[in-house]
């Protein structure tokens, strides 16, 4: 079912690991190609368009693009109690670690009457995105939400795909947890075309919509698959956003001490997402490596979406990956930049010291991406495609930026002038020079 890789014995550069380390056929260079004339179209036409490509993605028609107060209120009326009661854990906890991110300002004072305030500012409006396609993302909404209200945001809207079993707005369980949240701005919009309307903002095409259906954001975050990922490439410098968050992949870098059913029910967890999700293990035992293969086998074919399981896990993204040992191992899951990485070996807690790219990463055998997921209090929008070598997961950085305030005095201005006159004056900007020696 699923491919084995074997690097033992090879001494490989880090560009030969990129090379042979399991990814998606289809990238996001491949799927800009796809949502360009997207974005082009809600650009162009606003409401009118997020319409037309709702009913040819979706298959519905909404009526209301934006989603009325009343069908909020009546989501949360109707949710299940044990489902509400989950929703609340999950921003309590959730909340309790983002308030703990907020960077706290200072001042430095450099001489007297000489100082540099550091200041953190929200932007004023974002956009957060929750999918909803073979999935419904209560978890994702909470996690956007709870992250920009924590960094101080004034303005959110949620954008979550329309549904044909709901009328044309979005699930009734995304709707609720957006009135848990507070959140009354709302739209039935998916995909690119959602990452389209926040980026340009939305011209409305009906009298229901008003003039300006949904006006243009600051920074636009989410999960979504390759295509929410392309959109956000291309809109990226009309506006911020979190990273490429593409289909999701798991990495597990276990040795003989881990358990063959816990890995491979969390290789399963993670490819009953898209049959595009990648699944990976990373291990020096060949033992674990067979126990784990034939799990999934039997495990797989009994799991609610065993088709998309089992497509995720014979696809080229997902992998048994051999190694000589721990180390070659901790190089390979470094190389790989795994969205979520979990670390089942004998000294997990050391090992995951030792880790340099991964969007989250979770140590030991009670510690799985499920947890993650959901109520361990971290944030489970993360970068994927090997994006989390240089990016991070979600938290309120951001939605914030560091402005520094400059106040300098008289004297203190005047002790620097003459170093100040001589450096542009080397650097043939004598103009800036002139600007402090003509205040004395």
């Amino acid at each position: 079912m699923i491919q084995r890789i074997d690097l033992r014995g090879q001494s490989l550069s880090r560009a030969d690991l990129l090379g042979v380390l399991p990814r998606p056929e289809l990238g996001v260079e491949e799927a800009t190609g796809v949502v360009a004339p997207i974005l082009a179209d809600v650009r162009a036409r606003g409401a009118a368009a997020l319409r037309d490509l709702a009913e040819r993605f979706d298959g519905v028609r909404p009526e209301h693009v934006r989603v009325p107060a009343a069908a909020l209120t009546d989501a949360l009326a109707t949710l299940d109690p044990t489902v509400r009661a989950g929703l609340e854990e999950a921003i309590a906890r959730v909340r309790t670690v983002h308030a703990a991110q907020r960077p706290t300002e200072h001042t430095t004072v450099l001489a007297d009457g000489a100082e540099v305030r550091q200041r953190w500012i929200p932007v004023q409006r974002v956009g957060l995105y929750a999918p909803g396609g073979l999935a419904v993302y209560p978890s994702s909404v909470i996690m956007n939400v709870v992250a920009a209200q924590e960094a101080g945001v004034p303005a959110l809207a949620v954008a979550s795909p329309p549904q044909r079993d709901s009328a044309g707005l979005p699930h009734p369980t995304i709707l609720a947890a957006c009135a848990l949240l507070g959140v009354d701005e709302v739209y039935a919009v998916g995909g690119a075309q959602a990452v389209a309307m926040f980026a340009y903002g939305a011209a409305g095409s009906e009298p229901a919509d008003g003039d300006v259906l949904c006006e243009p954001v600051d920074v636009i975050t989410g999960p979504g698959n390759v295509y929410v990922a392309a959109a956000k490439r291309l809109v990226r410098g009309v506006v911020g956003i979190d990273a490429e968050a593409g289909p999701t992949e798991i990495a597990v870098l276990a040795d003989d001490t881990a358990d063959a059913d816990h890995v491979a029910l969390d290789l399963i967890s993670q490819a009953e997402h898209d049959p595009l999700a990648g699944s990976v293990l990373v291990t020096p035992s060949v033992e674990l490596a067979g126990s784990v293969e034939a799990r999934l086998v039997d495990m797989a074919s009994a799991t609610k979406h065993a088709a998309r399981v089992t497509t995720a896990l014979g696809g080229s993204q997902s992998a048994v990956v051999l190694v000589d040992d721990l180390d070659q191992g901790l190089a390979v899951v470094d190389a790989y930049g795994a969205e979520h990485l979990e670390i089942q070996t004998a000294d997990a807690a050391a090992l995951a010291e030792r880790v340099t790219s991964a969007g989250a990463i979770f140590v030991g055998p009670y510690s799985p991406v499920s947890l993650g997921d959901y109520m361990a209090g971290s944030n489970h929008v993360l970068p994927t495609g090997g994006t989390a070598r240089f990016a991070s997961g979600l938290g309120v950085h951001a939605f914030l930026r560091s402005v520094q305030v400059i106040e300098y005095s008289r004297d203190a201005l005047a002790e620097l002038a003459d170093r100040i006159v001589a450096v542009a004056d080397d650097e043939d900007l004598p103009a800036h020079g002139e600007a402090v020696r003509g205040r004395f």
